[in-house]
């Protein structure tokens, strides 16, 4: 009986994405990019360019995290995660898009989406919340719609974070039994789970459906999730003409001295310091 031949799990550069990494490397190498990511917010600030980043993916992903790396060292008032809640009625009866376009990005502003429209193209569709034919009718409406973002002078970036199957069980149990991760599994999750190739048709339809010249898609493998960050950072730094932070030329100003202040003598509340 011959060997039983192993599994390419390498990237484009020939990299084991299965390998792990160590933290100190990882931390490293996201001090470095999140030191870009805020010369990329500076260059946004002062040229007014619109950003706007969408991920989507399967449950467990690693979209969240992910995010959370981009916007950790960068102002909230420049990288705005929009993370949209079941629609309301009166946004149901809205063209699909609407409620999202009203976060696209203005001048200066770079534009997270944590899940986005696609939802109609995937997880809507996969639990029967959408018809095929208004599935259908986003996936020809979309390209024109992106189109027109890009045209008005917009920047586009659309991920897909893929996770393996096994990948995908190990973290959805590992939810049950931490406390800290309880909160991540809803009933969706749990129901969404059994349909893994009915995601994959709906991803499939969407990616022939929505991956043009002017707005592509680009796949991460997030099995390693301190590789897939530091992956993903660096493309979406790659896709963006930002110029090198030139640093602050400044220096602290002496500190005015006590005169005639006193410390006061108020019966104020400490906290209690156990640690």
């Amino acid at each position: 009986m011959g060997k039983k031949k192993k599994k390419n799990n390498q990237g484009a550069d020939g990299q084991d994405e299965r390998k792990k990494m160590r933290r100190k490397d990882y931390e490293a190498e996201m001090e470095v990019l999140q030191g870009e990511l805020v010369a990329l917010q500076e260059w946004v600030k002062s040229t007014g360019a619109r950003i706007c980043i969408v991920f989507e993916g399967r449950d467990t992903a690693g979209k969240g995290g992910t995010i959370k790396r981009i916007v950790e060292r960068v102002s909230p008032r420049v990288f705005r995660v929009v993370a949209l809640p079941t629609p309301t009625e009166r946004e149901k009866s809205q063209m699909y898009l609407q409620r999202y376009m009203a976060h696209f990005p203005a001048a200066g502003e770079v534009v997270i989406f944590d899940r986005s429209w696609y939802n109609r193209a995937g997880v809507e569709p996969v639990m029967g919340f959408c018809t095929p034919e208004q599935t259908k009718r986003f996936l020809d409406m979309t390209p024109m719609v992106e189109k027109a973002m890009v045209d008005s002078g917009m920047i586009l970036l659309k991920y897909w974070l893929e996770v393996s199957a096994d990948e995908q069980t190990r973290r959805l149990e590992s939810r049950m039994d931490d406390p800290r991760k309880t909160w991540k599994l809803s009933p969706m999750d749990l129901k969404s789970y059994s349909r893994w190739y009915d995601y994959s048709r709906a991803r499939d339809a969407m990616f022939e459906a929505t991956d043009t010249a002017w707005a592509p898609w680009y796949v991460a493998h997030n099995d390693v999730k301190k590789r897939g960050r530091l992956n993903v950072i660096s493309h979406l730094l790659s896709q963006i003409p930002y110029e090198p932070y030139p640093g602050l030329d400044v220096e602290l100003p002496k500190r005015q001295k006590a005169g005639d202040y006193r410390e006061p003598t108020l019966a104020v509340r400490h906290i209690p310091t156990p640690f």
